[in-house]
């Protein structure tokens, strides 16, 4: 059996009980980073006197070697009680994880995910932006045309959305958003549930300001649905579900958003 279990994205104590649990009973631990997660299983022996099976076995299971070790997995593998855990957060969101999920679909082995902490909705909520459609996107291509392109996509989804982005190009992303939509209201999360954590909202030019140049720490981005997509009576959905040319669904939907009708084809394309 697979079990996916969340860990903590900042403070111990919110690990769940069914986690500490999964984690103690675990033959073989599947790890982002298995560094990480011995550090977690020392501090749950630690500080609250759990006892952990003998002999675990620790295996380095992250983005780049993901698809190769599912590759060569065998069914037999699941006849023991495995686990996997991200360095922190749910696991497959922006981490390792769903192909995992996909062999034990496919294969007909038994596997469960277990709820708990994650950036994304912890975020989503403390924005307080009353539109509750939300659309998680990810992290940002870090340079170019792709980057363009997906952050007009995301300013133009049509809900309130939310993005991961590295301190190092946070600046930068706020530099991008008041250009693309200077009155824009944003929301960040910085080091969620950690000792700095930190809530900034406003528009990109006053969330600079109250930065003054401290972009340190993992950052958390959410996005306000604009507007006039939330008055609109179509939706970039809508439009997309008719049967007429990407050209003619570039016009419409740059009709209703607001962005450029030769960037929007082009993210058609590529989509």
């Amino acid at each position: 059996m697979l079990t996916l279990v969340p860990t903590p994205i900042g403070n111990i104590s919110d690990i769940s009980l069914r986690a500490i649990e999964a984690l103690s009973n675990a033959q073989t631990l599947l790890c982002e980073d298995t560094r990480v997660t011995k550090k977690l299983i020392h501090i749950l022996k630690e500080r609250y006197n759990t006892v952990f099976r003998e002999n675990q076995e620790f295996i380095s299971l992250h983005s780049h070697n993901e698809k190769s070790f599912v590759e060569k997995l065998e069914k037999s593998f699941f006849e023991q009680n495995v686990v996997y855990v991200s360095d922190a957060g749910m696991a497959g969101v922006s981490d390792p994880g769903q192909l995992l999920v996909r062999y034990c679909i496919d294969n007909d082995i038994e596997y469960d995910v277990l709820p708990g902490a994650n950036a994304v909705l912890t975020a989503f909520v403390a924005s307080g932006f009353i539109e509750t459609k939300m659309l998680f996107w990810g992290f940002l291509p870090h340079k170019g045309k792709d980057r363009s392109l997906s952050l007009e996509g995301a300013l133009n989804s049509g809900y309130t959305t939310v993005l991961y982005e590295s301190p190092h190009r946070l600046e930068k992303l706020l530099n991008e958003l008041a250009d693309a939509d200077s009155q824009r209201e944003i929301f960040l999360a910085k080091e969620l549930t950690k000792k700095y954590q930190r809530y900034i909202n406003g528009n990109a030019t006053e969330c600079l300001k109250k930065l003054d140049g401290n972009f340190k720490g993992e950052w958390v981005v959410v996005i306000k649905a604009s507007e006039a997509q939330n008055a609109s009576a179509i939706s970039q959905k809508d439009i997309l579900a008719l049967d007429i040319p990407k050209k003619q669904q570039a016009k419409l939907i740059s009709k209703i958003t607001g962005e450029n009708t030769k960037a929007c084809y082009q993210r058609l394309l590529e989509v």
